[in-house]
């Protein structure tokens, strides 16, 4: 139904910049709220941000909100992730999920998702 995949990783240093852009499949795609994970080795996955079906809604984790910005373009079946001041434990493979839903609340579990891209490597250097 679905198809996700990310792009836009690499190597980068810290304090610079990466956009990390998601393409989604389906014409429901308007209908899916979307999410932004991340993994780093030895940890488990961890909710990033967030964006509801109306993009009318973010959400983001405490160590994203001041740095990371969510958007989504329904028409172009696109999410982004912008990412400015990167940390070295920013460093982490981050995924893309959707939903199926057009409920306005966070959701923040990766179990809560139906969908999800293959990741992207982002590394952070000092």
């Amino acid at each position: 139904q679905v198809q996700l995949v990310e792009s836009g990783g690499g190597l980068v240093q810290a304090g610079g910049s990466l956009r990390l852009s998601c393409a989604a499949s389906g014409r429901i795609f308007s209908s899916y709220a979307m999410g932004w994970f991340r993994q780093a080795p030895g940890k488990e996955r961890a909710f990033v941000a967030a964006i509801t079906w109306n993009a009318g809604n973010t959400y983001y984790a405490d160590s994203a909100k001041s740095r990371f910005t969510i958007s989504r373009d329904n028409a172009k079946n696109t999410v982004a992730l912008q990412m400015n001041s990167l940390k070295p434990e920013d460093t982490a493979v981050y995924y893309c999920a959707a939903k199926r839903t057009t409920i306005i609340v966070p959701f923040i579990t990766p179990r809560e998702y139906d969908y999800w891209g293959q990741g992207t490597q982002v590394t952070v250097s000092s």
